[in-house]
C-alpha cells in the first residue's frame, strides 16, 4: 500500500504526465517579453498547479541528473530565468494567497502570485475596515512581476527613502533540490534568506512568500519640469517635506541641449484621509504606445507630451499602493515595427548607481558619451534607494541616485554590439564616481567591472555550489559566469 507522501508524489507525476509528454512531442522555445533577445530552446516546460507538484518536479528532476530553470512573467533580460536543454518551471499558476494576518499586517503568498493579483485580493478582503494595509513598494514600469521573481531580483521601487525589497520581506520557503521545502528568515536559514533574495532562482525555488505590508495611505502628486543639476538638492527637500515616493523622466532628445538635463520631477506627499481620490486624468495603453512611438521618431516632441500630460496631473490624489501600478505593453517591438517600420529591434535597460552628489555631473558625461556613440535612448528615470545591508549580493551598497536608461537596440551582432559599447561606458562613468550596476538587465559588462562592482561575485558562485553541489538550478546568465570566472 502507498503511503500518503508517495500516493501524493504518484498523483503529481500522473496530473504531470500529459503535459509533459505533450511538450516533448514538439520543439519548445521561450523567450524574454521585453528585449527579445534571450530566445531558447528548452527541454521542457512545465506549469505547476500546487506546491506540491513544484516540489516533485524537482525530486524528478533531480533523479534524472537535470538542470531546472524558473520562470514567472519572462521580463528579466540576461538570461537568468532559462537555460537551454532545461527543464523550465513556469510559476503562473502558484497565485494563492496563503494568509492574512490583519492585526499585523503579514500576507503570505505562493509565490506565483502577481503584483495586480496580490494588490486586488487584500483589498478585497478589507473592504470594509477603517485601517487598511497595503505594498511598500514593487518594480516601476510594469505590473505583471511574480512576487518571487521580484524577490529573486531584488526589485526597488520610486521610494524616497526606502531599501529594496528584501527589507520587506519577513519569510519565503525555497524548495531545494532534493525537493524539500525551507523555511528561510532573518533567523533561520539567515545565510540562504540573504543569498536567494537577489540570488536570481539559483539557490532553489520558491514556493511562498511571507511579505510585510505597511498602512495605506492617500497621496497628492506634485509635478514640476526641472534642471538635472537641481535634482539632487529638490530630492533632499522633498524628503524634509515628508514626500514618500518620487522620480524624474529626464529628455531623451539627442539633438537637444536639454539631452539627459531637464526632465519631469512627479513626487508624491501623503495627505489627509478624509480627502477624496480624484485622479480624472490618466493614460490608457494606447496612449503609452502613441508616447513610444513618438519616442522612436520625434522625441523632442514625446518629451513635450510627456511633461505637459504630468503637469496637468499636478494635484492629483491617488493611494499609496495602487498609484504604483503601470502599464507595460509586452508586444510593442511588434507594434511599433508594424506601425514605423525598419529593423526588428527592441529596447534593452541598464541600472547604473551613482553617489547622489555625484548625479549631475555623471548625467552631464553620459549624455557626452550617448551622443559620441550615437546611441538612441527612448526613455530614461532617476529614483533614489537606501542602502541594503542584508543581501548578498547587494546592488545597492550605499545610498544611491539610480539611472535607469532604455536603449534601442537593433537585433543584429553589429546593433547589439553598439549597446554593449554604450552600456559598457556608462559602467565607467559609475565606476569612475564610486557607483554600479544592476547585474542582470544583460551581460555585456567586462570581467573586471563585474568585479569592480560585485567583488563578492566568485563567492557568490561558490556559495551556489556549496547549496546546491550539483547544480541542480541553472539559467543561461549563470553558465555565463561560471565560465568566465571558472580560471581566475
Amino acid at each position: 500500500m502507498l503511503t500518503r507522501r508517495e500516493f501524493i508524489r504518484t498523483a503529481a507525476l500522473f496530473a504531470l504526465a500529459p503535459r509533459i509528454l505533450a511538450e516533448r512531442e514538439r520543439e519548445v522555445w521561450v523567450n524574454d517579453v521585453h528585449s527579445q533577445l534571450n530566445r531558447t530552446r528548452v527541454r521542457e516546460l512545465l506549469v505547476p498547479r500546487t506546491r506540491d507538484e513544484l516540489a516533485e518536479i524537482v525530486r524528478s528532476a533531480s533523479q534524472k541528473g537535470l538542470p531546472i530553470s524558473i520562470s514567472g512573467c519572462r521580463h528579466s533580460m540576461g538570461g537568468q530565468q532559462f537555460a537551454a536543454d532545461s527543464i523550465c518551471v513556469d510559476t503562473r499558476s502558484l497565485g494563492r494567497v496563503i494568509s492574512f494576518d490583519q492585526e499585523r499586517g503579514l500576507i503570505e503568498v505562493e509565490a506565483g502570485i502577481q503584483w495586480p493579483e496580490l494588490i486586488r485580493t487584500y483589498l478585497d478582503a478589507q473592504r470594509d475596515n477603517a485601517k487598511q494595509w497595503g505594498i511598500a513598494q514593487k518594480q516601476t514600469g510594469a505590473d505583471t512581476f511574480t512576487l518571487g521573481g521580484s524577490l529573486s531580483s531584488n526589485v526597488h521601487g520610486r521610494g524616497l527613502e526606502m531599501k529594496p525589497l528584501i527589507s520587506n520581506i519577513e519569510s519565503f520557503t525555497l524548495i531545494n533540490a532534493d525537493g524539500k521545502s525551507i523555511r528561510c528568515s532573518r533567523d533561520e536559514n539567515n545565510e540562504l534568506f540573504r543569498l536567494a533574495i537577489g540570488g536570481y532562482g539559483l539557490f532553489g525555488l520558491i514556493g511562498s512568500v511571507t511579505l510585510w505590508l505597511v498602512p495605506r495611505q492617500k497621496l497628492r502628486r506634485i509635478v514640476e519640469i526641472i534642471r538635472a543639476g537641481d535634482l539632487p538638492k529638490r530630492f533632499e527637500e522633498r524628503i524634509a517635506e515628508n514626500f514618500l515616493y518620487g522620480d524624474f523622466q529626464f529628455s531623451v532628445d539627442e539633438k537637444s541641449p536639454d539631452f539627459l538635463q531637464r526632465g519631469v520631477f512627479s513626487c508624491y506627499q501623503p495627505i489627509d484621509k478624509h480627502e477624496p481620490i480624484v485622479a480624472k486624468k490618466e493614460l490608457r495603453d494606447d496612449d503609452w504606445l502613441d508616447l513610444l512611438r513618438l519616442s522612436y521618431t520625434d522625441r523632442e516632441k514625446a518629451f513635450q507630451r510627456y511633461s505637459d500630460y504630468y503637469l496637468s496631473t499636478s494635484g492629483q490624489t491617488y493611494w499609496s499602493d495602487t498609484s504604483q501600478l503601470s502599464a507595460y505593453l509586452p508586444n510593442y517591438a511588434k507594434k511599433l515595427r508594424d506601425q514605423i517600420g525598419g529593423e526588428e529591434s527592441s529596447l534593452i535597460i541598464t541600472e547604473i548607481y551613482v553617489p547622489r552628489d555625484a548625479l549631475s555631473n555623471f548625467l552631464a558625461e553620459a549624455a557626452e558619451l550617448l551622443h559620441s556613440n550615437r546611441t538612441i535612448v527612448i526613455y530614461g528615470t532617476v529614483r533614489l534607494i537606501e542602502k541594503d545591508d542584508e543581501s548578498f549580493l547587494a546592488w545597492a551598497k550605499q545610498p544611491y541616485a539610480c539611472v535607469i536608461f532604455n536603449l534601442l537596440t537593433v537585433h543584429t551582432p553589429g546593433g547589439i554590439e553598439a549597446s554593449a559599447r554604450s552600456f559598457r561606458g556608462l559602467i565607467d562613468l559609475a565606476i569612475a564616481r564610486g557607483g554600479s550596476y544592476y547585474l542582470t538587465y544583460h551581460k555585456f559588462a567586462k570581467p573586471e567591472q563585474v568585479m569592480a562592482c560585485y567583488p563578492q561575485f566568485k563567492q557568490f558562485l561558490d556559495l551556489k555550489r556549496k547549496y546546491d553541489p550539483a547544480e541542480r538550478f541553472q539559467s543561461d546568465w549563470y553558465r555565463y559566469y561560471r565560465k568566465l570566472f571558472a580560471s581566475s
